[in-house]
C-alpha cells in the first residue's frame, strides 16, 4: 500500500483486497465492529461482468455476477463504502466498516493487518500460478525435409 493512506490509489487499493479477501480472515483482523450507522443496509444484487478478445478487443458481456454492498458512516462522521462478489452481508458491512476506519487515524493500526493479508493474497497468487505453469505444454514442429 502507498504510504499515504488517503490517497486515491491507496484507498483502490485496500477496497480492491477488502472485496477480496476470505470473510472469515477479514473478521479475523477486525473481530468487533466499532459503533457505526448504516447509511444503505447491506444489499444484494447482480453487475454485468465484461470480458474482452485477448484482452485487447472488443469488450462483450460475459454474464452476470452477484454482489452485497454496504455503507457505514462512522460516529466522526467518516464515510465507508464496501462491495463483496456473494451474498455475505456480514463481509460487506465489515468492508465498509474497514474502509471508514480506513480513513481516520485508525489507518495506523489496520495497515500492517492490511498488508499481511495483501501478502497472503500475493503469496497465493504465486503459488497458483507455479502449479498452473506446471501444467504448460510446449508445443514444436519438425521440419520435413522436402520443406527445406
Amino acid at each position: 500500500m502507498p504510504a499515504n493512506p488517503l490517497s486515491t490509489d491507496a484507498r483502490r487499493d485496500w477496497l480492491s483486497l477488502l472485496a477480496r479477501t476470505a470473510p472469515d480472515r477479514l473478521a479475523a483482523v477486525l473481530p468487533d465492529l466499532p459503533d457505526h450507522d448504516l447509511l444503505r443496509a447491506p444489499e444484494t444484487g447482480t453487475v454485468m461482468v465484461q470480458g474482452r478478445i485477448s484482452a485487447t478487443g472488443a469488450p462483450f458481456n460475459l454474464g452476470e455476477m452477484t454482489v452485497t454492498r454496504c455503507s457505514v458512516v462512522l460516529g466522526c462522521g467518516t464515510v465507508g463504502h464496501g462491495h463483496v462478489q456473494g451474498r455475505s452481508r456480514s463481509h460487506a458491512r465489515r468492508a465498509a466498516v474497514i474502509d471508514a476506519l480506513m480513513q481516520t487515524d485508525a489507518a495506523r493500526d489496520l495497515t500492517p493487518l492490511l498488508n499481511a493479508l495483501q501478502a497472503g493474497a500475493q503469496t497465493a497468487a504465486r503459488h497458483r500460478a507455479a502449479k498452473a505453469a506446471a501444467t504448460r505444454v510446449e508445443f514444436f514442429t519438425l521440419q520435413r525435409g522436402e520443406d527445406a
